[in-house]
Protein backbone atom coordinates (compact mmCIF):
# COMPACT_ATOMS: atom_id res chain seq x y z
CA UNK A 1 0.00 0.00 0.00
CA UNK A 2 1.17 3.26 -0.49
CA UNK A 3 1.46 6.00 2.60
CA UNK A 4 -1.29 8.08 1.44
CA UNK A 5 -3.82 5.33 1.85
CA UNK A 6 -3.03 3.69 5.47
CA UNK A 7 -4.51 4.51 8.33
CA UNK A 8 -3.16 6.69 10.67
CA UNK A 9 -1.89 5.28 13.73
CA UNK A 10 -3.86 6.43 16.71
CA UNK A 11 -2.43 8.28 19.48
CA UNK A 12 -2.98 6.57 22.80
CA UNK A 13 -4.98 8.45 24.85
CA UNK A 14 -4.05 9.34 28.56
CA UNK A 15 -6.35 7.45 31.10
CA UNK A 16 -8.98 10.13 32.38
CA UNK A 17 -8.32 11.53 35.83
CA UNK A 18 -11.37 12.87 38.02
CA UNK A 19 -9.47 16.26 39.21
CA UNK A 20 -11.90 16.95 41.74
CA UNK A 21 -13.37 13.80 43.66
CA UNK A 22 -10.88 14.37 46.51
CA UNK A 23 -12.10 18.08 46.70
CA UNK A 24 -16.02 16.97 46.68
CA UNK A 25 -16.09 14.41 48.70
CA UNK A 26 -13.76 16.67 51.60
CA UNK A 27 -16.81 19.25 50.87
CA UNK A 28 -19.63 16.88 51.23
CA UNK A 29 -17.90 15.52 54.77
CA UNK A 30 -17.78 18.90 55.91
CA UNK A 31 -20.94 19.87 54.78
CA UNK A 32 -23.02 16.91 56.66
CA UNK A 33 -20.72 17.80 60.12
CA UNK A 34 -22.66 20.68 59.76
CA UNK A 35 -26.06 19.91 59.44
CA UNK A 36 -28.52 18.55 62.86
CA UNK A 37 -28.57 15.03 62.63
CA UNK A 38 -32.40 15.65 62.88
CA UNK A 39 -32.52 17.11 59.93
CA UNK A 40 -30.10 15.12 58.00
CA UNK A 41 -32.08 11.78 58.75
CA UNK A 42 -35.74 13.11 59.16
CA UNK A 43 -36.47 15.90 56.15
CA UNK A 44 -40.05 16.51 54.94
CA UNK A 45 -40.35 13.48 53.11
CA UNK A 46 -38.07 10.85 55.36
CA UNK A 47 -39.98 7.98 56.76
CA UNK A 48 -39.12 7.25 60.47
CA UNK A 49 -38.52 4.23 62.11
CA UNK A 50 -37.63 3.04 65.36
CA UNK A 51 -38.21 -0.45 67.75
CA UNK A 52 -36.53 -1.57 71.04
CA UNK A 53 -34.29 -4.44 70.56
CA UNK A 54 -36.64 -7.02 71.59
CA UNK A 55 -39.07 -6.09 68.69
CA UNK A 56 -38.84 -8.64 66.24
CA UNK A 57 -38.46 -7.77 62.91
CA UNK A 58 -41.56 -9.63 61.96
CA UNK A 59 -43.41 -7.81 64.15
CA UNK A 60 -41.87 -4.09 62.52
CA UNK A 61 -42.82 -5.97 59.48
CA UNK A 62 -46.59 -6.27 59.91
CA UNK A 63 -46.17 -3.06 61.48
CA UNK A 64 -44.84 -1.01 58.57
CA UNK A 65 -47.46 -2.82 56.25
CA UNK A 66 -50.54 -1.87 58.93
CA UNK A 67 -50.88 -5.36 59.54
CA UNK A 68 -52.20 -4.01 62.87
CA UNK A 69 -55.32 -2.68 64.32
CA UNK A 70 -55.12 0.84 64.64
CA UNK A 71 -56.69 1.45 68.21
CA UNK A 72 -56.88 5.05 68.90
CA UNK A 73 -55.48 8.08 67.29
CA UNK A 74 -54.41 11.60 67.95
CA UNK A 75 -54.00 14.07 65.69
CA UNK A 76 -51.07 17.37 66.76
CA UNK A 77 -51.92 19.53 63.91
CA UNK A 78 -51.57 23.24 64.78
CA UNK A 79 -50.48 22.44 68.17
CA UNK A 80 -47.97 24.24 69.50
CA UNK A 81 -44.51 21.82 70.45
CA UNK A 82 -45.32 22.31 74.36
CA UNK A 83 -48.86 21.62 73.45
CA UNK A 84 -48.42 18.54 71.53
CA UNK A 85 -45.84 16.85 74.06
CA UNK A 86 -48.34 17.11 76.89
CA UNK A 87 -51.28 15.75 74.71
CA UNK A 88 -49.35 13.16 73.18
CA UNK A 89 -47.43 11.69 76.47
CA UNK A 90 -51.42 11.73 78.23
CA UNK A 91 -52.27 10.35 74.84
CA UNK A 92 -49.64 7.62 75.04
CA UNK A 93 -49.61 6.88 78.91
CA UNK A 94 -53.98 6.62 78.46
CA UNK A 95 -53.84 3.98 75.87
CA UNK A 96 -50.99 1.89 77.42
CA UNK A 97 -53.48 2.09 80.63
CA UNK A 98 -56.47 0.43 78.56
CA UNK A 99 -55.03 -1.99 77.03
CA UNK A 100 -54.17 -0.87 73.49
CA UNK A 101 -51.55 -2.27 71.55
CA UNK A 102 -51.33 -0.36 68.63
CA UNK A 103 -52.52 3.49 67.92
CA UNK A 104 -51.97 6.08 65.34
CA UNK A 105 -49.85 9.35 65.69
CA UNK A 106 -50.87 12.01 62.81
CA UNK A 107 -47.90 14.79 63.17
CA UNK A 108 -48.04 16.26 59.99
CA UNK A 109 -45.35 16.51 57.26
CA UNK A 110 -44.25 19.88 58.04
CA UNK A 111 -45.02 21.49 54.88
CA UNK A 112 -46.22 24.72 56.49
CA UNK A 113 -43.11 25.31 58.75
CA UNK A 114 -41.04 26.62 55.94
CA UNK A 115 -37.33 26.83 56.42
CA UNK A 116 -37.36 25.27 60.02
CA UNK A 117 -38.30 22.05 58.58
CA UNK A 118 -40.90 19.53 60.12
CA UNK A 119 -40.61 20.50 63.61
CA UNK A 120 -43.78 18.42 65.18
CA UNK A 121 -42.33 15.31 63.19
CA UNK A 122 -39.17 15.64 64.63
CA UNK A 123 -40.18 16.49 67.92
CA UNK A 124 -42.58 13.80 67.87
CA UNK A 125 -39.70 11.29 66.68
CA UNK A 126 -37.66 12.68 69.63
CA UNK A 127 -40.45 11.84 72.41
CA UNK A 128 -41.60 8.65 70.60
CA UNK A 129 -37.78 7.05 71.65
CA UNK A 130 -37.38 8.17 75.16
CA UNK A 131 -40.82 6.36 76.69
CA UNK A 132 -40.82 3.11 78.32
CA UNK A 133 -44.00 1.88 76.86
CA UNK A 134 -43.65 2.68 73.04
CA UNK A 135 -42.34 -0.42 71.81
CA UNK A 136 -42.01 0.26 68.23
CA UNK A 137 -42.95 2.79 65.47
CA UNK A 138 -42.95 3.16 61.72
CA UNK A 139 -44.49 5.33 59.11
CA UNK A 140 -47.82 4.60 58.10
CA UNK A 141 -49.06 3.45 54.55
CA UNK A 142 -50.18 6.20 52.18
CA UNK A 143 -53.88 5.68 52.98
CA UNK A 144 -53.03 6.21 57.00
CA UNK A 145 -50.74 9.48 56.15
CA UNK A 146 -47.63 8.10 54.64
CA UNK A 147 -44.52 10.20 56.43
CA UNK A 148 -47.00 12.25 57.70
CA UNK A 149 -48.43 9.90 60.82
CA UNK A 150 -46.68 6.93 62.64
CA UNK A 151 -47.85 3.68 63.66
CA UNK A 152 -46.90 3.22 67.49
CA UNK A 153 -46.87 -0.05 69.28
CA UNK A 154 -47.18 0.02 72.94
CA UNK A 155 -46.35 -2.16 75.80
CA UNK A 156 -49.33 -2.61 78.13
CA UNK A 157 -49.13 -2.02 81.58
Amino acid sequence: MRAEKRVPEAKTRPKPKARFTKADERQALAESLQDDIDTLEHGYGAALRFHRQHVGKRTMRKLQRGGYSVQAEIDLHGMTVDEARQRLADFIDYSASQGKYCVRVVHGKGLGSGDRGPVLKNAVNRWLRKWDSVLAFVSTRQVDGGTGAVYVLLQRT
